[in-house]
C-alpha cells in the first residue's frame, strides 16, 4: 500500500490532458448518486489567472462593491452577499417592492433610517445608490447575526431569516421561522451562495483566502512524491508507483499542498488526495478554495488541487513539475469539489 496517491503518469496521454478551451463544462461524480456541472471558465490570464473571488454571476459594475463589503463579518461572505441582491432585486438599483422597500438591498424606509450609511462618503446617505446601499446591506447583515447569535441552529441560516422576518422572529421561533417565504428565501440564498443546507460548518471565506494565499507562497516549488507538511515543503520518499522518489528533492506532492496551504488556514486536513475528499462537503457553486478532486469513485481519488477561480487552481501536478496554475480540465476525470470541513470525515 502506498502512503499517499497523488498523479503519477509521465507523459500528458496517460494523464488525460483536455485540450484547452475558451470555456468547458466538466460533469463532476457526487459519490455515487449525483452529477455537478461545474462551468469552469479558463481564461488566457497569464502568470497569476485569479479572476475573482466570486462563483456567483454579478453585473461587472457591482463585483468590487460586493467583494469588499462581502467581508464584513465572518457570518457574511461575497457569494452570499451576491445571492441575497439577486434574490432581493435581481441587482436593480431602482426596485421598488409594493410595500414599499427600496434599492438593490430592498431596504424598508426605517430600516434604512436606522441602518443606511454614508459608504461612498459622498455626505448622504442614499438607499438608491449602491455604493451605499450594498455595504449597508453587508453591515445591517453582520448586525442581525449579532442580534440572533444565542439562536441555536446555524447562525448564517439565522441571519438570512431576521433579514427577510426580523430579528424578533427568529428569536420568538428559536431558529428560521415557520414561514413559507422566510424558509424559501433561507433555502434559496444558501443553495446560490454555496453553503451547507445542513448547518454543517466548513471552511469561511476568511480561510479559503489564507489557504490560496499560502498555496500561492508556494508557485515553483518543486513537486516531491510524499513531500510537504503543515510546516511547508519537506523531503517526500520512495517510491511512486512509476518509480519516482522524493526522497532527494525538498517540495511538495499534490496533497501535501493541500495540506499546508489549509494549515495555515487553522484547518486540518488527513494526508492522501482520496482522505482529504473524505474530509469536504461536496458543493455545487465552487468559490476559491475549495479543493478540486480527480479519480473515478470516492477510493480512487489520486489528485487534488486549490480552485482559486475562473476555471483555475493551483497544484502539484506530477513528478518532473513545480507547484503551478492548472486549468480545471487539465485532466478528464474530475470527480467532485469539496469545501474543508474541520474534524470531520464521511466514510469513502
Amino acid at each position: 500500500m502506498t502512503v499517499l496517491n497523488c498523479e503519477n503518469a509521465q507523459s500528458d496521454s496517460e494523464r488525460g490532458f483536455c485540450p484547452l478551451r475558451a470555456s468547458v463544462a466538466v460533469t463532476v461524480g457526487v459519490g455515487a448518486t449525483a452529477a455537478v456541472v461545474v462551468a469552469a471558465l479558463v481564461q488566457a490570464a497569464g502568470d497569476d489567472p485569479i479572476g475573482a473571488a466570486l462563483s456567483v454571476a454579478v453585473p461587472a459594475e457591482y463585483r468590487a462593491l460586493i467583494e469588499e463589503a462581502g467581508n464584513t463579518c465572518p457570518e457574511v461572505s461575497p457569494n452570499l452577499l451576491a445571492a441575497l441582491l439577486q434574490q432581493e432585486s435581481g441587482f436593480n438599483p431602482g426596485a421598488r417592492s409594493p410595500v414599499g422597500a427600496q434599492g438593490i438591498a430592498q431596504f424598508m424606509p426605517s430600516t434604512w433610517e436606522s441602518h443606511g450609511i454614508d459608504a461612498n462618503g459622498d455626505g448622504k446617505r442614499d438607499v438608491w445608490d449602491p455604493e451605499d446601499a450594498i455595504p449597508s446591506s453587508a453591515k445591517y447583515l453582520c448586525t442581525l447575526s449579532e442580534d440572533v447569535k444565542g439562536v441555536p441552529g446555524n447562525r448564517q441560516h439565522n441571519m438570512l431569516a431576521a433579514y427577510n422576518a426580523g430579528s424578533g422572529a427568529v428569536q420568538k421561533y428559536g431558529g428560521v421561522p415557520p414561514y413559507e417565504e422566510t424558509q424559501n428565501y433561507v433555502r434559496t440564498i444558501s443553495a446560490a451562495a454555496g453553503t451547507s443546507s445542513g448547518g454543517k460548518r466548513t471552511a469561511t471565506t476568511q480561510q479559503a483566502a489564507t489557504a490560496i494565499a499560502a498555496a500561492r507562497s508556494m508557485l515553483g516549488r518543486p513537486y516531491s512524491w510524499g513531500g510537504g507538511n503543515v510546516h511547508g515543503p519537506s523531503t517526500g520518499i520512495c517510491c511512486s508507483p512509476n518509480g519516482s522518489s522524493g526522497a532527494a528533492i525538498t517540495g511538495f506532492d499534490c496533497s501535501g499542498l493541500t495540506l499546508y496551504a489549509y494549515a495555515q488556514a487553522g484547518i486540518t486536513l488527513p494526508r492522501t488526495a482520496a482522505a482529504q475528499y473524505a474530509a469536504t462537503e461536496p458543493v455545487r457553486n465552487p468559490r476559491p478554495g475549495d479543493l478540486v478532486f480527480y479519480g473515478s469513485t470516492p477510493a480512487s481519488i489520486h489528485h487534488v488541487g486549490i480552485y482559486v477561480g475562473n476555471g483555475w487552481m493551483i497544484d502539484a501536478p506530477r513528478p518532473g513539475t513545480t507547484v503551478r496554475y492548472s486549468p480545471m480540465d487539465t485532466m478528464s476525470d474530475l470527480f467532485a469539489v469539496g469545501r474543508p470541513i474541520p474534524q470531520h470525515h464521511k466514510e469513502i
